[in-house]
């Protein structure tokens, strides 16, 4: 039964409206899909803004373990099945880990990522599934997590082989339940995400010495793709290298036209260790350093 006061508690506690007794049952659930349309656009604006600066490039190449990547990837895209990119540091998987949200059912809704191996612990927990006010040390407010950011779209775990076992477990049991809570909560929430994991490391050699939980291993694994190295697709380098030419070139005003033939052999014969991150970098430098 509303009163000014009650209103005013509420507001200040975060509420999005006020819906006074004796309601009016079309009334409330105009008043639920406006909150919630507006949940949807704060979470949305959020991950524009933490995305802004983001790196978002396409995926270049016509050799064929690129397009059969890429085959694999749209087949996989249109089910709900978790998806475990396997490859390199610098290949690319965060690349091709969006292009699958992009040709997914999920499109329209929020893509996000976390790298794990920049948490450890109850930080990682925090990040992936949120807290609860007061649930640790310095936890002054509710936080919600990625699951909760992504709901309805893609969740991206880059380098979950560098995970706790302890964690596993906790990751297992949403992944099997479909459900977890905040980190000092015990409400369940529904974790209606896409699962994309992507890892560097070994993992069925993590799994025999119990590093990474089997379970966990075989849950994510349900589709596996392959990123290839670029020493396995030389026949790319001279596309990528253009490309991330023109990029650098553009960023700094700078007049680059084209690579001479001495430069493509260069490239196409070195081995590339740092994958397509160390050939940006070295486009970066030539765009900068160059004279002429």
């Amino acid at each position: 039964y509303g009163t000014l006061e009650k209103v005013v508690e509420a507001m200040k506690a975060g509420a999005d409206d006020f819906v006074p007794k004796p309601f009016d049952a079309d009334h409330l659930r105009v008043v639920v899909t406006r909150s919630v349309e507006r949940q949807r656009l704060r979470r949305e604006n959020a991950l524009l803004r933490e995305d802004a600066g983001a790196d978002v490039l396409p995926i270049i190449g016509g050799s064929s373990s690129v397009v059969e990547m890429m085959d694999v990837g749209k087949r996989a895209a249109t089910s709900t099945a978790s998806i475990l990119l396997l490859g390199e540091s610098g290949t690319g998987k965060e690349v091709l880990a969006r292009a699958i949200h992009g040709w997914s059912p999920r499109r329209d809704m929020p893509f996000v990522g976390v790298n794990c191996t920049a948490l450890h612990g109850h930080l990682l927990e925090s990040e992936l599934f949120g807290h609860e006010k007061g649930a640790f040390t310095g936890a002054e407010k509710l936080k919600r997590g990625r699951f909760e950011a992504a709901r309805g779209g893609t969740l991206l775990l880059d380098e979950i082989g560098a995970t706790q076992p302890d964690f596993q477990v906790k990751l297992l049991r949403v992944l099997q339940e479909g459900v977890f809570e905040r980190v000092g909560g015990e409400r369940p929430i529904e974790a209606d995400v896409r699962i994309i994991a992507a890892t560097n490391r070994d993992l069925e050699k993590a799994i025999d010495d119990g590093s990474f939980l089997g379970d966990l291993y075989y849950r994510l694994n349900v589709v596996a793709i392959q990123v290839p190295p670029l020493r396995d697709r030389r026949d790319d380098i001279p596309e990528l290298a253009r490309f991330f030419i023109r990029k650098h070139a553009h960023q700094v005003n700078r007049d680059v036209l084209d690579l001479t033939q001495p430069a493509i052999d260069a490239l196409v014969s070195h081995d590339w260790p740092g994958n397509i991150r160390e050939l940006e970098n070295a486009g970066q430098r030539a765009v900068v350093l160059g004279q002429g």
